[in-house]
């Protein structure tokens, strides 16, 4: 049996990463619906979760994760640490007596607990002294009902999570009433949010991208790149001395790494250090999914026997962010950048090749297990279990982005 799963992130009011949604699912019960959602979630927690754990998956950031009134009931949650998830408990799920004692017995040994998709019937309140968080469908509600139920449960001690925030005047007027953590796709929404022009100082990063998009790198045009910003030449060449692409022997010069690496390979870390830099501090994971998405993608075409320099799919899930990563149109800014053809086809117009591999990583974000399904047929002409692929790519991004955060420090 497959297992399926994907994760989506919740950020904070600064738009900081707090956690993840895990989505788990019985990749089987697609085709057998007679299997519901209740046996499916047991299978997967029962048989799967305790192969993985959450901490891989979320990189050690905390999980969301949703349980049936069974599962609860039999403290199915408690396989997992309670430091590692909030207990999602969906409006939909029956309330009983059996329900609140294993709501009381988890909060007291420290879980914390979670109404999904709720509702705002009165019917829960017994259960709020019991409850951490509120997550709200904010797409269900006006503003003035959201801001009617917000009042009426003040006294609680509960933390309100925003679910499906689609655009920044939402996720403006939803911190303004208290909502403390958000969820959603209002960060991939470029057009919705302030237009921010790139300074003339980004200038040489632009230009690494461009090298990274060339079939054949020019070893004396990436030179005088980088030797206008010696900060950048130490950055890169520390990067690729990293404790995630360690070689035999440390690595002292550009050329040097050439050799050991590869272009192909080369190109790809010259383009990430590129938009890291590019980006600045706006948005560590937004940065983290695109890394994410480069990967899957990369490892897609390595699948599909593509030709691999330049690097096309791995730039195109690289890119595939830039404009929330920028807060700019996604239009607008790939007129600047300097990048294939194909690549901004595939951005804009999911057209080609590269355009089914960025929509089967978003299909695994998404937990849309009928399209991730139907494009791997169409991209890979066969049915291909693809989760082990995209979960590497999840273990592979988080390695990465830790080197990262561990060699800012130095």
């Amino acid at each position: 049996m497959y297992c399926y799963m994907a994760r989506q992130p919740i950020l904070d009011a600064q738009k900081n990463l707090y956690g993840y949604e895990l989505l788990f699912r019985d990749g089987e019960s697609n085709a057998f619906p007679n299997i519901n959602d209740d046996e499916a979630t047991s299978k997967l927690i029962t048989e799967h979760h305790l192969l993985m754990g959450v901490e891989k998956i979320t990189g050690g950031q905390l999980a969301f994760i949703n349980f049936s009134a069974d599962t609860l009931i039999h403290h199915f949650p408690t396989s997992i640490n309670p430091k590692s998830m909030v207990i999602e408990i969906l409006e939909t799920v029956p309330i009983s007596k059996e329900l609140m004692t294993a709501c009381k017995q988890l909060h007291g040994m420290g879980y914390q607990l979670a109404l999904d998709d709720h509702d705002f019937d009165p019917k829960w309140d017994i259960f709020l002294p019991y409850i951490s968080m509120i997550k709200v469908d904010v797409q269900q509600f006006n503003l003035l009902q959201i801001s009617k139920y917000v009042s009426r449960i003040k006294h609680y001690n509960v933390t309100l999570l925003a679910e499906k925030v689609e655009t920044a005047e939402e996720f403006n007027q939803l911190r303004q009433l208290g909502f403390q953590l958000f969820q959603g796709y209002f960060f991939a929404r470029p057009e919705m949010l302030k237009h921010k022009n790139i300074s003339s100082s980004k200038l040489n990063l632009m230009l690494l991208i461009a090298e990274a998009s060339k079939v054949e790198l020019n070893f004396d045009d990436l030179s005088q790149i980088v030797e206008r910003d010696l900060g950048l030449s130490y950055k890169l060449l520390r990067f690729v001395n990293s404790a995630s692409f360690a070689r035999e022997k440390p690595i002292g010069s550009l050329k040097h790494a050439m050799v050991y690496m590869g272009e192909a390979e080369l190109k790809k870390f010259i383009a990430l250090l590129a938009l890291a830099n590019l980006s600045e501090n706006n948005g560590s994971e937004l940065l983290n999914m695109s890394v994410v998405r480069a990967r899957f993608c990369d490892q897609l075409a390595a699948l599909n026997q593509d030709e691999l320099n330049p690097p096309s799919a791995f730039l195109t899930g690289l890119f595939s962010l830039v404009d929330a990563l920028l807060e700019q149109p996604l239009a607008g800014l790939l007129q600047d950048l300097p990048i294939l053809p194909e690549i901004k086809s595939a951005l804009l117009e999911h057209h080609g090749k590269l355009g089914q591999y960025l929509e089967l990583a978003k299909a695994f974000e998404r937990a849309d297990w009928e399209s991730q399904q139907q494009l791997t047929r169409q991209t890979l002409n066969k049915a291909v279990d693809l989760s082990p692929v995209y979960l590497e790519a999840v273990d592979w991004a988080h390695g990465l982005m830790l080197t990262a955060r561990e060699e800012d420090k130095v």
